[in-house]
């Protein structure tokens, strides 16, 4: 799938990986490019640096998604690229339970990592269908592979992001719907900046802090390649066959690395 002559929208647009991937969209000759998040300013700032649409949208409901989908094709066309890229994350912080986080941030997170992916596809899937094809590319993180340590929201909401992205490859890829995820571990973004740097942060980081530029060059190479994994660390391939391979002693292995990042941590042993 090459971008050139396409329109896309991108959720979560106006920073990060959304910003570094409507700038390279743009280089590579998208034909339109709708960007829709949350911080409506920032989105018709980075659009009008590039020629597209700015949209204010927030994508923790249907109706928001819908919306920036209906604007964005009133005023680029059909969309042929639709990227579900806005996420968050909080972490564990400060008791570092898994039961630290509260049910409203369990469900905002939900409804943004996994939700909003769901009902971008049910807004555009229809009309892919009818025209013979479209693409999907679902930002979902290392950690819907692996895990995030110190941050267990975001670690079970993008497995279900990556269950998401596998049900939609495996139902409509006989049916001319390409499907890509993008599984990035630390990238310089506000949403790494923004987190527990001697947590989450710190273990996300172990194999380098990329740029977002860094991740959009590797997106343009693996949709070009109609890849469904997308991993611009190429470590994290490694991991998740350690992982499928001997879970046990993978388990162990993160225990390890937890209290190397947790000392004070009065977890059980490695084995």
């Amino acid at each position: 799938m090459r971008v050139e002559g396409k329109v896309v929208l991108i959720t979560g647009g106006a920073h990060g990986i959304g910003r570094a991937l409507a700038e390279r969209f743009h280089a590579e000759g998208a034909r339109g490019i709708g960007i829709a998040d949350l911080d409506g300013a920032a989105a018709t700032e980075v659009a009008s640096s590039i020629g597209g649409v700015g949209l204010a949208a927030d994508v923790s409901s249907e109706d928001g998604v819908r919306e920036a989908v209906r604007a964005a094709e009133v005023e680029l066309g059909p969309i042929d690229l639709m990227c579900s890229n806005a996420g968050l994350a909080y972490s564990d912080a400060p008791d570092w339970t898994v039961a630290t986080q509260t049910n409203e941030q369990w469900d905002r997170a939900w409804r943004v990592n996994v939700m909003a992916h769901v009902w971008g596809v049910r807004a555009t899937l229809p009309g892919m269908l009818e025209r013979g094809g479209g693409y999907y590319l679902h930002t979902v993180s290392a950690a819907g592979l692996l895990n995030q340590i110190g941050d267990a929201v975001y670690s079970t909401t993008k497995h279900a992001a990556l269950g998401f992205a596998e049900a939609l490859a495996i139902t409509h890829g006989g049916q001319g719907i390409g499907v890509s995820v993008i599984c990035p571990q630390a990238v310089d973004t506000k949403l790494y900046a923004a987190q527990d740097h001697d947590g989450p942060a710190k273990a996300a980081s172990a194999d380098g802090v990329l740029t977002p530029a860094d991740v959009a060059g590797a997106v343009i190479e693996g949709l070009a390649e109609e890849r469904f994994m997308i991993l611009p660390h190429p470590s994290v391939a490694k991991y998740f066959l350690n992982k499928a391979s001997d879970y046990e002693r993978w388990l162990g292995g993160m225990r390890k690395f937890r209290r190397s990042l947790f000392p004070d941590d009065l977890s059980e042993s490695d084995s």
